[in-house]
């Protein structure tokens, strides 16, 4: 089973200065950043995904979030997207790239935003290995498997839409001889109809389907679809789940024929999730989590930065009270500091972000109380110094700070790492990471 990252344009600064909080002296974003892949020994993902909707604007649909600039763009296609995402020569050339329409920025457009046509020319001017037909997304999943009469017009034109162009982009594969393997698209209202369009793909002639429409579902639910599915395709029919958010639990589904996931999930955790940010595996070969000790820059966080110029807070005494915090966490991972010293400091720090958000003191005080736990915790077991990730091992305390992009994206291609091997363990591979 083959764990593909879903590229956001997620680079760090290899010569980032953590106790100035300064970029390198020359740094060029991109030209002089690095991916996960190229700081870290193995490459913490299998493959890369790469949507279109990132990269193109889409037609007719005001909001899609492009994260890349025309320029890129055209240097993307011109050299293609593995030269694009230093993602190339003999340590990647077996690595699979795949590309998908991003079917969540369309998703409120009464049809998806490109034809098979400009999917396809996409497709092949990026020179991706695999590529998914242009779908339109079904959140709705009724385990119940209501008949199509029972259905919403709307979801039923969906579930067609996606059909119909499956089988316009293969045709255009297949006549064209496109050099990327097609992958089908799996929408529907219910795991019956997913599992009947899964056929109708088979049928047409693909070997390999991508099953969309999980990200709002439970990990029983997500079971049953791929179990209905399967029970309605070959067993030799390739299966890849797309935006499978439910990446902690894929050990639950190894025995289903899967071939290959996606997921964002490692990386975004470390910077938006409320503890769980920084990864760990248990000696029992299960995951861990730990909560980034929370320094966020007194003059350019939001909430701080309100409470400055409202009058609430002092700048000067917010900044004295930050370096602190810094100075004694770093005192304390070189052995010069106590837990309860680096505590205290943080937490004096860390009470700003709590007070005056009106929300009473009482809950105030036990939200400061529930997050001294648990930075007590993270630093009582000090989790980076027992990892000898090339994150962790390069840049030491400085991962576990929660504190501008250039630590968080770092703790991010950490956790990366940590669940890539704990995928392989689960596979039954070995990885070098540690």
């Amino acid at each position: 089973m083959k764990f593909l990252y879903s590229d956001t344009q997620d680079y760090v600064d290899p010569g980032y200065d953590f106790v100035n909080d300064r970029n390198s002296p020359g740094r060029e974003r991109y030209w002089t950043d690095a991916y996960a892949h190229e700081i870290m020994h193995p490459a913490p993902y299998d493959g890369l995904l790469v949507a279109m909707s990132a990269v193109r604007q889409a037609s007719g649909v005001a909001k899609s979030k492009v994260r890349y600039s025309t320029r890129e763009e055209q240097r993307m296609l011109r050299d293609g997207a593995r030269k694009f995402l230093r993602y190339g020569g003999p340590r990647f050339k077996d690595s699979m790239l795949m590309g998908d329409c991003g079917a969540f920025a369309y998703v409120d457009h009464p049809i998806p935003a490109y034809t098979p046509e400009e999917v396809v020319d996409f497709y092949v001017e990026a020179g991706f290995t695999h590529g998914v037909a242009p779908d339109h997304i079904i959140f709705e999943c009724d385990l119940s498997n209501p008949p199509s009469g029972a259905v919403n017009d709307a979801v039923l034109e969906r579930y067609e839409i996606t059909l119909s162009n499956s089988e316009e982009f293969l045709r255009l594969v297949k006549n064209d001889g496109t050099p990327f393997e097609p992958m089908g698209p799996v929408q529907g209202w219910s795991p019956k109809s997913m599992a009947e369009a899964a056929a109708k793909l088979e049928r047409m002639g693909y070997r390999y389907l991508a099953i969309g429409g999980l990200v709002p579902l439970k990990v029983d639910a997500i079971k049953q679809v791929i179990s209905e599915l399967r029970r309605s395709i070959k067993p030799e029919t390739k299966i890849h789940l797309l935006g499978f958010a439910k990446a902690e639990s894929i050990h639950e589904f190894t025995g289903y024929g899967i071939t290959s996931f996606d997921s964002t999930s490692p990386l975004i955790r470390a910077f938006k999730d409320e503890k769980a940010n920084y990864y760990s595996e248990r000696a029992d070969g299960r995951l861990d989590y730990y909560t980034a000790v929370r320094i966020p820059q007194a003059l350019e966080n939001p909430r701080l930065m309100q409470g400055i110029k409202r009058g609430v807070f002092s700048a000067e005494d917010l900044h004295k009270r930050e370096r602190r915090a810094l100075d004694e966490v770093r005192a304390f991972d070189k052995g010069m500091s106590s837990v309860d010293d680096a505590l205290n400091a943080v937490m004096d720090y860390h009470q700003f972000l709590v007070r005056g958000d009106n929300s009473g003191l009482e809950k105030q005080d036990k939200a400061i109380e529930k997050m001294s736990g648990l930075i007590r915790r993270t630093l009582e077991d000090a989790p980076w110094k027992a990892c000898s990730c090339d994150i962790c091992r390069n840049v030491g305390v400085e991962v576990i700070i929660f504190r501008s992009s250039n630590r968080n994206k770092r703790r991010g291609f950490h956790n990366l790492g940590v669940y890539h091997r704990h995928l392989g363990r689960a596979l039954g591979a070995q990885f070098d990471y540690f």
